[in-house]
């Protein structure tokens, strides 16, 4: 049964209902279809979207602003010094005069409660592109990868492996909500926040499935279907890349490392990778990586967010 979630706003995978996250599922699968055969799909025809990067990145504007403009409608880049926002102009101030304006904005931005207040104050819905404690759209794109290559989510487990930033906290969220179990390996003071972890453990308690924190990779890859790493130094942390290498050492995703996994585990990355650092060439070339069939579903899932929100 299909879900009305027109004017609502995505900041978190926590926030949504399962009916909610299957229904975007569905929905990615057909707009993915209607592409591939050309067939029309333009459900947001003159609608505008105002496209928000206080963080630059390549697969978030590209994909949005392909998406929309596939859509039937109008994006809008704005970088950090095309808007007052928080210079000049209160972000309350901002969001009710952009609501004026837009039918929907993507920010993809450091502080989390940026996007909380934009959403508070505007009255379009707000799409979080990322932010230091949540990476949402990311997540549901590689829930959906998982789904469009293992036929099922509910019983799977992920090993997620490397720093416990927005990446290990979506995916808390995320494999939670819909059954999945999930292990995460970090070094001891870079493991996700308690709060994120423990609300995860409400959401898993309720599927039945089992989240497992360790320090040492071997632990968590132990018969995954799924190994998932991200970049040892995010955006905004390059003074502490040499520090983290140091931190991280024997957290790289490599041949001896995915031995544990089961055969046909997947590997999965949100790109940009850092070759050679978290994970090797050996591992990204392999036949079990998806990671550019991952970065392609980006546009996919984006486009039924933006269709069901906007």
């Amino acid at each position: 049964m299909a879900v009305n979630m027109k004017g609502k706003s995505l900041l978190e995978i926590n926030h949504l209902k399962l009916e909610e996250i299957y229904q975007i599922f569905d929905l990615s699968a057909a707009l993915k279809q209607k592409r591939l055969t050309g067939e029309p799909h333009r459900s947001l025809e003159g609608k505008k979207l105002g496209m928000i990067f206080s963080k630059p990145s390549t697969r978030t504007r590209v994909s949005f602003e392909v998406g929309i403009y596939e859509l039937g409608g109008y994006g809008m880049f704005f970088n950090q010094n095309d808007l007052q926002l928080k210079k000049s102009e209160s972000i309350s101030d901002t969001a009710k005069v952009l609501s004026r304006y837009l039918d929907g904005i993507m920010i993809r931005t450091f502080d989390h409660q940026d996007v909380v207040d934009l959403a508070k104050y505007g009255s379009i819905p707000v799409i979080n592109g990322l932010t230091d404690l949540h990476h949402p759209c990311q997540v549901l794109t590689d829930l959906f990868t998982v789904l469009e290559k293992k036929r099922t989510l509910r019983g799977l487990k992920l090993a997620y492996i490397g720093d416990g930033n927005n990446m290990a906290h979506s995916l808390l969220h995320g494999c939670s909500k819909v059954g999945m179990d999930i292990s995460i390996a970090s070094p001891s003071g870079y493991k996700p926040l308690d709060f994120v972890v423990n609300e995860s453990k409400a959401n898993a308690k309720y599927m039945g499935s089992k989240i497992e924190i360790f320090n040492k990779p071997i632990d968590a890859v132990k018969n995954a279907d799924i190994i998932y790493t991200d970049v040892w130094a995010s955006m905004g942390q390059e003074k502490e890349a040499e520090e983290r290498k140091k931190k991280f050492s024997g957290f790289q995703v490599n041949a001896e490392i995915v031995k544990h996994a089961k055969e046909d585990y997947l590997f999965m990355h949100c790109l940009p990778a850092h070759r050679g650092v978290e994970v090797t060439d050996e591992i990204c070339d392999s036949p079990n990586s998806v990671i550019f069939d991952e970065a392609e579903n980006r546009l996919h899932v984006q486009k039924a967010i933006m269709a069901l929100l906007m």
